[in-house]
């Protein structure tokens, strides 16, 4: 059996034991009666428990017993979900850059940057489900962050346009200003 099967027997498992039990009682106790009657006792039974679950289940949320996280999103839509937020944040990216190209405004900039941030939270919020990945997400960022520190200093004319002679970022291909393609791994020299 997959361990991703199995689930931690919550509150509502109570009422499924104690209507097996008080069922098997009853059956021992009701001995030598018509089975019509064992048969209304049991199926009683079995509906106060179903009863109760179902009464935990409504009531749960509201006394603060529920899970403190909403669903996780799994296969397929967990998929997609990372195709938009992928795709939304590089959208994002290239808004960016446009602006810096000068070919969009800024009154346009603006209301698309605010569209585009809206989408990628609510992308990321549909896939944490609510806190489901935060400690997962925090190890991450300590580690990216102590590589980040680990990273020896970079000469200040890595990054630098050979045309323009605009910094860009380290990691850039592309001139920010002229859009002249650079040579990262020779310290923007093209």
């Amino acid at each position: 059996m997959n361990s991703a099967t199995l689930t931690k027997p919550g509150p509502g498992s109570f009422f499924l034991v104690a209507g097996l039990v008080t069922s098997i009682a009853a059956v021992v106790l009701l001995r030598g009666r018509p089975p019509a009657a064992i048969g209304l006792v049991i199926f009683s039974v079995a509906a106060a428990g179903l009863v109760g679950m179902a009464a935990l289940r409504l009531l749960a949320p509201l006394a603060g017993l529920g899970p403190e996280r909403g669903p996780t999103v799994h296969g397929r839509a967990r998929a997609a979900l990372e195709r938009d937020k992928g795709l939304t944040l590089r959208a994002l990216k290239e808004l960016e850059f446009d602006r810096a190209m000068g070919k969009v405004s800024d009154a346009d900039f603006i209301e698309m940057r605010d569209r585009l941030r809206q989408r990628a939270l609510r992308l990321m919020r549909q896939l944490d489900g609510g806190g489901a990945y935060r400690q997962l997400i925090e190890r991450e960022v300590a580690t990216r962050v102590g590589e980040v520190e680990e990273r020896p200093a970079l000469p200040s004319a890595q990054g630098c346009c050979p045309r323009c002679d605009t910094a860009n970022d380290v990691d850039a291909r592309f001139c920010k200003a002229c859009g002249h393609r650079l040579d990262v791994a020779s310290g923007g020299q093209a």
